[in-house]
C-alpha cells in the first residue's frame, strides 16, 4: 500500500509539472460559467536560475524546423590558396566540421551542412532552423577554428576557479594550430587499437618538448575554440615533434579526434559569399494540421480503448492523455526540433503507445476466464504480457537507431521523436497504468 501511495504522488507531481511546462508562452484561458468568468493570460515557463558557479538558463518555447519556421541559409567558401593539395580533401572535412560544431551551439536544430566542390571551388552550404539573425549567425560560423593548447593547473587554482572545464587547464601555452601540421589516424602495431597521431613543425616541437617535460604525469588539454576536444596524459617528455593520444578510442571516436585537430592544424579561412533568411516551406497552417491529426487519432484510439475494454480502456486513456503531454515536455526540455515528419513521429507513437496496454489487457481477460480474482489477473497480466512488450518495444528502438545513424535532417528527426514516444509509452504502460488499476481494484 506504500508503494502505492508512493507512485500516486509520484504520477501526480509529473502531470503537473510536465502541464506548467507545455502551457504555451502568452496562453490565454478566458470562458464563463454562469456568474462566475475567468479571462486569464499565463506568461508559460522558462527556467533561469543559478545555485553557485552553475548557472541553469532555458527557453521552454517549441522548436520548429526549417520546413516550419524557416531560418538561415549560408554559402561559404573555404581558402585554399596556402593548404597543399595532398591537404585539401582532409582540410576540406575539417571545415564542414567546425561548422557543425557551430551550429550545434544553437542546440539541437537539426541543421542541414552539405560540402559542394564544384571545379577548384570548394563551398560550404548551411542551412540553420529558427534562427533568423544572420549577422550573429556569420559571425559564429565564418571564423577560421581556433585550436589551442592549455596545461593543467595547480590544485589550488582548481578549487579557486571551478566554474568552467576551460579553469582547471587555465594555463595557456603558446603551442597552436599553427604548428601542429597534421592529425593523422594511425594502429598500434602491438594491440592493433586505434590512436591519433600528431605531427608539429619545427618551432612547434621545440615548444611541444618543453611542455610535456613539464607536466610528465598530468594532462595537456587541447581545445578547439573554446570547446575542449582532448585531454591526454603525459607520461614522459616528447622530442622530435611526433607523439600519439592513446585511448579507449573506437576507430570511429579516433577518426573524428583527428579531423576535429585538423580543423585548427589545417585553418581555411571561410568567406560568406551568399546570406538570406529564409520562408518555411509548410508553414504554420502545417502545424495546426498536424495538431489537429493528432488530437482525432487520439479521440478515435480512447474511444476505440472504451469500446472494448470499458473501464480498464478508460484508465489506458488517461494514461494516454499523460503520455501525450510528458512526451511534449520532453521534445520542449531537450529540446528537439521539431519538423512535419518529427511530428508525424509523435502521432505514430501515440498508435503505438496503447499496444501494451491492449497485451496486458487481453492477458487480464483471460486470467479472470480462468478464475482469477481481478488484483491477481492485474499482477499476472502485467507479469506474463511484459516480455512481448519488452521485445517489440526494443525491435522498434533498433529501427530508430538505424534510422537515426543512417539518415540525416528529417530523417533523423523522424527517429528522435518516435524513439522518445516508445520510451515514455513503456514508462506510460507499466507504471501510470498499472497504478490505476491497482487503485480501482484495491477500492
Amino acid at each position: 500500500m506504500r508503494n502505492l501511495k508512493f507512485f500516486i504522488w509520484f504520477i501526480a507531481i509529473i502531470t503537473i509539472v510536465v502541464v506548467i511546462i507545455d502551457i504555451p508562452q502568452g496562453f490565454r484561458l478566458n470562458f464563463s460559467v454562469g456568474p462566475f468568468r475567468i479571462d486569464r493570460t499565463f506568461p508559460g515557463l522558462n527556467i533561469d536560475f543559478s545555485l553557485g558557479p552553475f548557472v541553469v538558463k532555458k527557453d521552454l518555447s517549441p522548436k520548429f524546423g526549417l520546413d516550419l519556421a524557416g531560418g538561415t541559409h549560408l554559402v561559404l567558401e573555404a581558402d585554399m590558396s596556402n593548404i597543399a593539395a595532398a591537404d585539401k580533401e582532409a582540410a576540406f572535412l575539417s571545415a564542414k566540421d567546425i561548422v557543425e560544431r557551430r551550429i550545434n551551439l544553437y542546440g539541437l536544430t537539426e541543421p542541414i551542412v552539405q560540402q559542394i566542390k564544384t571545379g577548384g571551388n570548394y563551398r560550404i552550404l548551411a542551412e540553420i532552423p529558427g534562427v533568423s539573425d544572420l549577422g550573429s549567425a556569420v559571425d559564429l560560423i565564418g571564423q577560421t577554428a581556433q585550436l589551442s593548447f592549455y596545461e593543467e593547473s595547480t590544485v589550488s587554482g582548481k578549487q579557486a576557479t571551478p566554474s568552467s572545464v576551460l579553469d582547471i587547464w587555465k594555463t595557456p601555452t603558446q603551442l597552436t594550430g599553427k604548428n601542429l601540421k597534421k592529425a593523422n589516424v594511425v594502429f598500434d602495431p602491438n594491440t592493433g587499437k586505434p590512436e591519433v597521431s600528431l605531427e608539429f613543425d619545427s618551432e612547434g616541437s621545440k615548444m611541444f618538448e618543453e611542455i610535456t617535460k613539464k607536466n610528465v604525469g598530468k594532462t595537456v588539454a587541447i581545445f578547439l575554440d573554446d570547446q575542449l576536444i582532448s585531454a591526454p596524459k603525459v607520461n614522459e617528455a616528447i622530442s622530435g615533434g611526433r607523439a600519439v593520444i592513446q585511448g579507449q578510442f573506437t576507430t570511429q571516436e579516433a577518426k573524428r579526434l583527428a579531423v576535429s585537430l585538423n580543423a585548427g592544424a589545417l585553418p581555411i579561412p571561410l568567406k560568406v559569399i551568399e546570406q538570406k533568411s529564409i520562408g518555411a516551406t509548410l508553414g504554420f497552417e502545417s502545424i495546426h494540421k498536424s495538431i489537429l491529426a493528432g488530437i482525432i487519432g487520439l479521440l478515435i484510439v480512447g474511444a476505440f480503448m472504451i469500446f472494448n475494454y470499458g473501464v480498464l480502456g478508460l484508465v489506458a486513456d488517461i494514461a494516454l492523455i499523460i503520455y501525450a503531454l510528458l512526451v511534449f515536455a520532453l521534445f520542449k526540455l531537450i529540446p528537439v526540433t521539431l519538423t512535419l515528419a518529427g511530428i508525424a513521429g509523435f502521432i505514430l507513437s501515440i498508435g503505438m503507445a496503447v499496444d501494451a496496454n491492449i497485451l496486458i489487457f487481453e492477458r487480464m481477460k483471460e486470467e479472470i476466464r480462468w478464475g482469477k480474482d481481478h488484483l491477481t489477473a492485474l499482477t499476472l497480466g502485467f507479469d506474463r504480457a511484459f516480455p512481448s512488450i519488452r521485445d517489440s518495444n526494443v525491435s522498434s528502438l533498433i529501427t530508430c537507431g538505424i534510422l537515426y545513424w543512417f539518415g540525416s535532417g528529417m530523417v533523423r528527426g523522424f527517429a528522435i521523436t518516435l524513439a522518445i514516444g516508445i520510451v515514455v509509452s513503456l514508462f506510460s504502460a507499466i507504471t501510470v497504468t498499472r497504478t490505476f488499476l491497482r487503485m480501482i481494484y484495491r477500492g
